[in-house]
């Protein structure tokens, strides 16, 4: 869990495959209102933000410009995970007006997105400014724009939690009762994939004990007061990391980040996202 976006060396690839099936699913056979303009006929367009936020999308703004004409050329005003203004031009779109057309609902719905994503995430990490915890998304995502989201958080300045069921172990409840309890679960990881981080969640002290006595690398405390998210610090003392989870919101989490917590994970940075509001304007 650093500071980084682990998942960059997979980005294009999965960028490809988000812009086809969106242009898919919008474009379908043809663009028959797009039809009506002379296929001659060339045409500039300044996207902007009506609200400020903090910009994500480029990559997915350049990937809809190739797939659906590759004449038209992107000029970016900002970077991804910059903060803009109500009103900021946010890049230029110049090439066949009907191919800026086609391309327009498409990619404005990736920057749209992506753009809530990293300016939620970055309202939640301001709020725990000054602590050490760091924030961290979920699995609870779009389905088939994970890595968007996680990027966006990244640009937010987020920290990305596993990407998967594939990367990290979260032994959860229903893990717990089936493998038999927290200690021979975690042996049990450390068996099958030793390279694995191991994290378990807790819902009592006495269950971040076992954790502790087990040798996990993390316990996910769930639901835990103030009190006893206070007390889980002051038992793991640097022998577990501990990230806070389960009903945490803008009114509750800087005094979380206050215990002394390493992580703080969200899911409503990436479940309950208000998208940017944005507009494409012909310039000529």
């Amino acid at each position: 869990m650093t500071m980084s976006f682990a998942h960059a060396d997979n980005m294009q690839r999965v960028v490809v495959e988000n812009v086809r099936a969106a242009l898919a699913e919008d474009v379908g056979a043809a663009d028959i209102s797009a039809e009506l303009i002379d296929p001659a006929k060339h045409a500039r367009a300044h996207v902007i933000s009506r609200q400020p936020g903090v910009f994500c999308g480029a990559p997915w703004v350049a990937e809809v410009c190739a797939q659906v004409d590759a004449r038209i050329s992107v000029e970016l005003a900002v970077s991804d995970g910059e903060p803009i203004t109500a009103e900021q031009r946010l890049f230029t779109l110049a090439g066949p007006a009907r191919g800026l057309l086609t391309a327009e609902r498409t990619l404005l719905n990736f920057v749209q997105l992506l753009s809530g994503t990293a300016t939620r995430t970055a309202h939640y990490v301001d709020l725990i400014s000054g602590t050490d915890a760091r924030l961290l998304d979920t699995r609870k995502t779009i389905p088939g724009l994970r890595l968007a989201q996680k990027y966006a958080v990244y640009c937010g300045g987020g920290h990305n939690h596993r990407f998967g069921l594939f990367d990290a172990y979260l032994i959860k409840e229903n893990h717990l009762a089936a493998a038999g309890g927290i200690a021979p679960a975690v042996a049990t990881a450390r068996k099958l994939h030793p390279d694995k981080s191991v994290e378990v969640e807790v819902e009592t002290l006495a269950e971040l004990e076992a954790a502790i006595s087990a040798g996990a690398d993390i316990a996910l405390i769930d639901n835990f007061s103030l009190a006893d998210t206070r007390a889980a610090v002051a038992m793991a003392q640097g022998s577990i990391e501990l990230e806070s989870s389960g009903g945490i919101n803008e009114q509750t989490i800087t005094d979380i980040a206050g215990t002394g917590v390493d992580y703080i994970s969200i899911g409503i940075i990436t479940k309950q996202i208000e998208p940017l509001d944005l507009s494409m304007r012909f310039t000529d």
